[in-house]
Formats: C-alpha cells, structure tokens, sequence
C-alpha cells in the first residue's frame, strides 16, 4: 500500500515515519524544498525521540521518501493525509486555509481512488469543506474519478510520539463510506495487534472526538493548578491532596500534577478553537473558558512567589532558569510558560540566565540576546541568587544542593522536598505547597 503524507510538521513526519516502519511505502509531501532537502539527508526540523533512528532506517531501505512535487507521487496512493498547520486565528479559531489549498491541488492531481484523510486537528465541519474543495476540482478536470474523504484525528503526546504511534490505546477514524472503512481498516491492522481497538464512527464525531479529548485534559490541569493555588492560602498541601483524589478510579493520576500552566501546540489551540466553534454554533463553553483563564493566570503564580519574596524589587536579582520547553522530552517553544515567566522577569528589571538539554536553539528564536544562554544546570546558577524550575527535565530531577549554597529556589512543578530543602538551609516554594513550618520538618 502506497501512502502519502502532505506536511512534513510535528504530525505527519511522525506519522509518515511510523507508517513506513511496519512496512507501508511512503512519500512524505511538502512545498519547503529546504526542510526536503534536510530531511533526504537525515536533518529533522523537529527534536522528537526516536524520530531521528525510524527516519534514517526507512528512508535508507526505501520504504520512506520525500519530495515537493504531489502530482509527480500520488500516482498509485491508496491514502493521502493531509497534515498540515491549522494556525489559530486572531478569534481563537483554526486558520484552514493549508487544509483547503492541499485538497485542491489532491482534486487536480489525483489518478486513481483515493482516501484523503485529515490528520491535523481540525473544527467540525472540515471533512465537508475538504470534500467540496476536491469535488469541484475534479469537476474542473472533466474526468469521472472516485474518493473518499475520512477524518483520522492524532492522539500523540510531544515526546513520546513515536511510542504512542506504533502502540495507539485506540485509534480513531471517521468514514463515510465502507470502502474507506476497509482501505483504513488494513493500513492500521498492524497497530492493533495487541488488542487495542480502531473505533469507527461518523467524521463528524471523528473531528469533535480530538478536541473533546484535549479539552478534557486542559481541564484537568487547570482544575489542579486552581485547587493548588487555594492550598497555598488554606495551608494545605496540593501533593496530599492530589495522591487523596487520583486515588479514586473514577478521577485517576493522569493530568493531576500542579505547575505553571500548560503550553505547546495542542492544548491552547485546540481550547481556543473549541470554545470559538461553540460560539459559531451559538453555544458558550463556560468550563472551557474558565479553562483558558485559569491557565493563562497560572503561567504567572511563580513570577507572583518571586515577586512577593522579594518584595517587589527584582531589579539586580538574578534568576538561573531550568528548562524552556512548554514540557520535557521536546523542543517546543510554543505557549511555553518559560517564555511569559522570563519575559515578566526582565520587565522588572531583573537578569536571566538560562539552560535546557534540548531547546536552547528554538529558544533563542524568540528570546534573543535578551538572557544568558548557559551550558548546563550548574552554569545557570553561577552568580544567580535564584533558581526557578520551569520544565521538568530528568536532568534536575535530583541536584547536587552542596553547589547551590545561598540560593533560593522556586520549584514551578512540585518536584522538589521542600523539607529537606529546609533542613540544608534552602528557602524554598512550590506550586501549591506552604513554605513547611518548624513542626513540618519535625514530623516528616
């Protein structure tokens, strides 16, 4: 079976890459002749692990190939995805003018039956947009050609993609048709092998069940940074809370962990865009919006810790910055909340220094040479009076503190004992979590 895959981005290089390793062929599509050009020779514009080592194996056995020219290759497919950017608008809603240009040049340059299937995340309704944009080009060749179009909604967590990809916990597909149903039926056979279901619907529901599915997580995030922040003023302690409530089947542990707020490509978007469809359809989405208010406040509940720390006067302190990246395992700057933190930092005057085993390069697109870029951990902290834990990389998991002497620290995803911390004679805060008292020491 021949595939092929329009946007070489987050999703349809892990996408194209995935399918070539159980044995599909595919020709990975895109009009940037230079990200083309970097990938034939094995340069990834995305840091994803294991990305890397699926690429290079299937494109040097030739199941996996590249090109900038759709007509020349899509002769012979069985499925094109469209996996292109969906950008949000001013308004919060998905920009879907790459998802509509891709189905027109498919109208104009397509052969043979064909299944386009929308792989990037899209508001309800697109399937039909993408159907009359091929169907009237098509019309404008003369020729009698036959296609489906389906909706495949992505389910992948940035940093462990590769993973969720080969070993889905489900697999969602839209059709409206049985024989779209049995060509998507065979190419992910070999995904499911281990039981793990492809749940066929309607593309309506398809398209709404990959928002529906985000929102709920962003939910869950800013409900336990919401309850964090309460901890803080009640006294209480929001990691007692969180192992007292994910104990509970029904709430579980996933998505429960306080911090900074959510970032990426996925979760602010795809709010924004929900909330905005419900608009459309003159419906208000209360929780969501709520949602977005409570994460958007949260990116700054350390700046605030800090600020209040130092009464207001942050002009000549130092902070050392640990991790960019809107979460570990990626090099996604995207609505990272280190961007908003640093940003308010600089604006009261004090300077920066920052470190991140992967992102550093993404970075500086949009911070410049406004910080102090630094080699590693330790060279962050050198002459900082602060240290802030942004991105929970595994590399500040555990410190060596007897390097930090005098530093106060900041820890922005709880993953840090604060006891303990206290006992070496380390001022420290949390994200819901009270600075311990005398008799928190004693008894832990």
């Amino acid at each position: 079976m021949k595939v092929i895959v329009i946007g070489t981005g987050y999703v349809g290089l892990v996408t194209g890459a995935c399918l070539a390793e159980v044995g599909t062929e595919v020709v990975c599509v895109d009009v940037n002749e230079t990200k083309i050009r970097n990938l034939e020779q094995g340069i990834l514009p995305i840091y994803e692990p294991g990305l890397e080592e699926i690429v290079t194996r299937n494109t040097s056995n030739g199941r996996l190939s590249f090109s900038t020219n759709l007509g020349a290759v899509i002769p012979g497919a069985a499925i094109a995805f469209i996996a292109v950017g969906t950008p949000p608008g001013e308004d919060g809603s998905a920009d879907l003018q790459y998802v509509l240009q891709v189905a027109r040049e498919i109208g104009q340059t397509m052969t043979d039956y064909l299944v386009v299937v929308t792989k990037s995340t899209v508001p309800v309704g697109t399937a039909v947009k993408v159907n009359r944009e091929i169907k009237q080009a098509v019309m404008q060749r003369d020729e009698l050609l036959d296609y489906d179009v389906a909706s495949n909604p992505e389910f992948l967590k940035e940093g462990a993609a590769v993973h969720d990809f080969l070993k889905p916990d489900r697999i969602v597909v839209g059709v409206n048709s049985g024989k779209s149903k049995e060509v998507l039926e065979q190419l992910y056979r070999p995904f499911v092998l281990n039981g793990r279901p492809i749940i066929f619907m309607d593309i309506a529901s398809a398209e709404m069940t990959k928002y529906a599915a985000n929102a709920m997580l962003a939910t869950k995030i800013s409900f336990i940074n919401d309850i964090a922040n309460l901890c803080d003023l009640v006294g209480a302690d929001v990691n007692m809370v969180r192992k007292g409530i994910g104990s509970d089947a029904r709430i579980g542990t996933s998505f429960i962990y306080p911090g900074i707020g959510y970032g990426g490509s996925c979760f602010p978007k795809d709010v924004k865009a929900l909330v905005k469809t419900g608009k459309e359809y003159g419906h208000t989405l209360r929780i969501l919006e709520a949602v977005e208010a409570v994460n958007n406040d949260q990116k700054l509940v350390m700046f605030d810790k800090i600020n209040s720390h130092y009464d207001g006067e942050l002009s000549g302190i130092t902070f050392g910055i640990w991790g960019l990246s809107f979460k570990p395992g990626t090099d996604d700057m995207r609505e990272a909340a280190s961007l908003v933190l640093i940003n308010a930092l600089l604006t009261a005057g004090a300077s920066v220094r920052v470190f991140d085993p992967v992102a550093m390069e993404e970075a500086k697109k949009t911070l410049g040479d406004t910080v102090v870029w630094c080699e590693d951990m330790y060279h962050a902290v050198e002459g900082a009076d602060a240290v802030v834990l942004v991105t929970e990389w595994n590399d500040f998991r555990l410190p060596d503190w007897n390097r930090m002497k005098g530093i106060v620290v900041f820890d922005g995803r709880n993953i840090y004992d604060l006891p303990y911390l206290k006992r070496k004679g380390i001022v420290a805060y949390g994200i819901g979590t009270t600075q311990p008292t005398e008799i928190d020491v004693l008894t832990k």
